[in-house]
């Protein structure tokens, strides 16, 4: 892309040329004007009142995709096998990866939709209209994707109390019950609003979830493993599953570029190692671990998250499920910030500033109760992180940065033979096989829960 294009519409703002390279979202760009690439260092125009280190930046960051998908990696290799499994976790997470460093543009302290927005609109002549339409597509995706993971949190959350709780008292109170227990914390932790703010609690879940994988690895690793009655490779059935698992566990872009855009030091966010190589290496590694073990030593009795196959008749098992119980407890601010922070711009100038703090905390609660009240309807965690996975996931964090790229790209700047076009076909028809077959999967698996007899909800 580049001058040549923009000269097409004598109407549409003139843009410098500038590659895929430079497409970086720290940068600072006024709302008329992109600065040359000669006399412009994107690191110096940046404004932030309260900056995150590096390290509380790699704290989020790695916060955003270690939650409760890492934790049903067992049963998604269930889905897979151990093989087709292993290969496609990795696979997976260098896909999800790639596309959050497509995701780079030069303008400032930039979101995931104006990124979308800003290349549509130098993008070619006949597709600028869409520009508007992209920044809003992306916007409420956003928030649609991460209210439903909030959804999937208070699940989790509710179940591992259930378990334990309901064992220890000898209780056989409902896991719905103990989702409105969990909506008292959350509506205190809900009402959070800085990030700042947010990184004692995500170092305290990071602590609490490296605790529960050492417990969940001894429980792992304390027998003998048997590996001749698992396969290679499971079925063409259930693979929809495995791809909608994986890709809800591992994807956390709509908090990639608020934490870039909150760093005292963006430029130690890309690169070798850099904060987003370091947190997706780091996630791909413990994902194909707990998942490739985890279903060695539970096999077909897996279930939505490995710590409720642990034994309750010991403390230490306990233990790890009410520690990552509180990790995801504490995980759910952090979440819970990308979308209220879209929601609040769209429609903070219609309220008077007078009324801004009363309106936020009604606001929030209001969200926050409607996310207990979908929990409460589908209390099951596998069909649940499998629907959310395959809808909201896999649009967002592959089908869109993929368009992106070959929209900012098109048509002359698509490498030899046009192999990014290539590339991004291939990524994008895999984002909608996986959005097709596992929302299929998943709302049938979820449809049996209600016409089944004996109930699994209890």
């Amino acid at each position: 892309m580049g001058e040549e294009k923009v000269k097409d519409d004598p109407s549409a703002p003139s843009a410098p040329g500038y590659s895929v390279g430079d497409f970086n979202s720290t940068t600072k760009l006024a709302e008329s004007q992109i600065i040359s690439d000669a006399e412009y260092n994107p690191f110096e125009h940046r404004q932030i009142d309260k900056p995150n280190s590096t390290t509380g930046s790699l704290i989020h960051l790695l916060k955003s995709s270690l939650g409760t998908g890492i934790l049903a990696m067992p049963v998604a290799f269930k889905n897979a096998g151990l093989l087709f499994g292993a290969i496609g976790t990795v696979i997976i997470g260098l896909i999800c990866t790639h596309c959050v460093h497509i995701l780079r543009t030069r303008i400032p302290v930039l979101g995931f939709a104006e990124t979308a927005e800003r290349v549509f609109q130098y993008g070619p002549a006949k597709l600028r209209p869409l520009a508007g339409f992209s920044k809003a597509f992306v916007d409420y995706a956003l928030m649609a994707t991460y209210f439903s993971a909030g959804c999937v949190y208070i699940v989790f959350i509710a179940t591992s109390f259930h378990d334990v709780i309901n064992h220890e008292t000898g209780n056989d109170w409902s896991v719905r019950i103990y989702i409105l227990l969990t909506m008292i914390p959350i509506l205190l932790i809900g009402q959070i609003r800085e990030l700042k703010y947010l990184v004692p609690f995500s170092a305290l879940a990071n602590l609490f979830i490296v605790v529960t994988f050492g417990i969940t690895l001894y429980y792992i690793f304390k027998d003998p493993l048997e590996f001749d009655d698992k396969p290679m490779f499971s079925s063409f059935g259930t693979l929809p599953l495995f791809f909608s698992t994986v890709i809800f566990a591992m994807e956390g872009i709509g908090v990639v570029m608020p934490v870039e855009n909150s760093m005292s030091k963006p430029q130690h966010f890309l690169g070798c190692p850099g904060v987003l190589n370091t947190a997706m290496g780091t996630v791909i590694v413990l994902y194909a671990v707990i998942g490739f073990f985890g279903y060695v030593r539970f096999g077909d009795e897996s279930k939505g998250s490995v710590t409720l196959n642990l034994p309750l008749e010991d403390s230490l098992a306990v233990a790890a499920q009410i520690l990552i119980a509180l990790a995801i407890l504490f995980t759910f601010g952090l979440q819970f910030y990308v979308p209220m922070d879209i929601l609040w711009r769209k429609i903070q100038d219609k309220i008077p500033k007078n009324k801004h703090m009363i309106s936020q905390i009604a606001l929030r609660s209001g969200i926050m109760i409607i996310m207990g009240g979908v929990g409460l309807a589908v209390p099951e965690l596998e069909p649940f992180i499998g629907l959310v996975g395959a809808v909201f996931f896999s649009s967002l964090g592959l089908f869109v940065p993929c368009v992106v790229e070959t929209v900012f790209l098109w048509p002359n700047e698509l490498g030899k033979f046009r192999w990014v076009l290539i590339k991004n076909v291939i990524f994008g028809a895999f984002s909608i096989f996986a959005l097709v077959a596992g929302a299929y999967v998943s709302i049938k698996d979820i449809v049996a829960l209600y016409t089944d007899d004996e109930g699994h909800t209890e």
